[in-house]
């Protein structure tokens, strides 16, 4: 590919779960906000095909193969490679981007490396507390490493690291709960109990909840509960869910989740960076029970990053019975002390500026991969303080 360069292009890599997309789209409208033209790289899953669904005509989108690093599918990931090369590739000689921002997870690893033999400037975003395999891959080889919690930063090699937070969509802001019920139907004076299990559902919480039910109704009679399976489960709970007790529904998705969240009045859901992130922004109150075989356990070190502050509970699925579930959710949606010591915290760790921090990082990096080309840096940019959250690194990573 030819070294050129638009200082209006940019590309963001962000495929393959919601934690993933939902944060690069944040940053893509930033950047759009502020006069540039942004593709997105995401996966043919439903969860991507979904998120963009409302905004195809503000994004080029480009698809790219979502097959994970493994040994016993090597050669099904090295085709997946091969694809993704070549679409990158067409996206890049059309369009030559000033800047390739990777949101992790594997859709990131051929954007930037082709990004680095377009001379584009590179960047990668963390969201969790231990990076994924593909972001620490790819950290060695792009110009800045961004990060939404300060622990991930010593366990990327790289020597610039970058603290902004994670990313959420503009919709997800502190609301009053009572008109956001008003809007989904729910009785607005009556505490309102979400579950939800991240873009792919947990069968876990899923089974945890249906015996959790009985006894969360008998102690707040007046409860609503709204609970999200994911797609792949819904269908074994719809019938078995008009047997749960209570003023409640059921989804198997929803593409209105900044609603449900205002609407809640506490959460029982598991720990991915993106709805840990959501929930900060929201103030909402949360029981979390972490994946237990995600990737290096990150999302119970996400999950204590927040207990530790006071900013939610950590239930750990092997510990967890429907008994000490119900001894945890019922002071929150009763409590509302309780619920304001909570919320407290989560306004210490919510980082609503983030996607501008992020956008200001990437528009840095093209200016100094680009210093004879127009400004890229238009109004808008926020007063983010690069010296207040950067990180030298230099000892952990030699």
């Amino acid at each position: 590919m030819t070294p050129l360069h638009s200082p209006r292009h940019v590309a963001i890599a962000c495929g393959g779960t919601g934690g993933h997309l939902f944060p690069g789209l944040a940053v893509g409208q930033e950047l759009r906000a502020r006069g540039f033209d942004v593709t997105l790289f995401i996966s043919p899953k439903e969860v991507d095909q979904a998120g963009v669904a409302s905004v195809r005509d503000q994004f080029r989108l480009a698809v790219l193969p979502a097959i994970g690093f493994s040994l016993r599918k090597m050669f099904p990931y090295l085709q997946s490679l091969r694809k993704s090369w070549s679409e990158v590739s067409t996206v890049f000689q059309a369009h030559p981007p000033g800047a390739v921002l990777a949101m992790g997870g594997f859709t990131s690893v051929v954007p930037i490396m082709a990004a680095r033999r377009a001379g584009a400037a590179t960047l990668l975003h963390e969201s969790n507390t231990i990076p994924g395999r593909a972001n620490q891959w790819l950290a060695p080889w792009v110009d800045e490493c961004l990060v939404g919690f300060e622990e991930a930063a010593v366990r990327l090699r790289n020597r610039r690291v970058t603290r902004t937070g994670t990313p959420v969509r503009a919709a997800f802001v502190a609301a009053k709960s009572e008109e956001a019920r008003r809007r989904l139907g729910l009785d607005p004076s009556a505490p309102v109990l979400l579950v939800m299990g991240g873009s792919q559902g947990a069968s876990g919480i899923n089974r945890l909840m249906a015996a959790a039910y009985p006894e969360i109704v008998r102690q707040v009679p007046n409860c609503q509960w709204v609970h999200i399976t994911g797609t792949r489960e819904f269908l074994n709970y719809e019938a078995v869910s008009k047997n749960w007790p209570g003023r409640g529904r059921i989804l198997a998705f929803s593409s209105e989740m900044e609603l449900w969240m205002a609407a809640a009045t506490a959460a029982v859901t598991r720990a991915g960076a993106s709805s840990l992130a959501e929930s900060a922004a929201v103030r909402l109150p949360s029981v979390l029970i972490p994946f237990p075989s995600a990737t290096a356990d990150h999302q119970t070190w996400n999950a204590r990053a927040f207990a530790r502050h006071g900013a939610a509970y950590l239930l750990p699925e092997a510990e967890a019975t429907s008994q000490r579930l119900v001894s945890l959710l019922v002071p929150l949606l009763t409590g509302a002390s309780c619920r304001e010591t909570m919320q407290t915290a989560l306004s210490r760790l919510a980082v609503p500026e983030a996607a501008s921090r992020i956008a200001d990082r990437v528009v840095a990096a093209f200016a100094r991969r680009n210093p004879r080309s127009a400004n890229p840096v238009v109004p808008g940019m926020s007063a983010f303080s690069e010296k207040e959250a950067s990180f030298d690194t230099t000892e952990v990573c030699s």
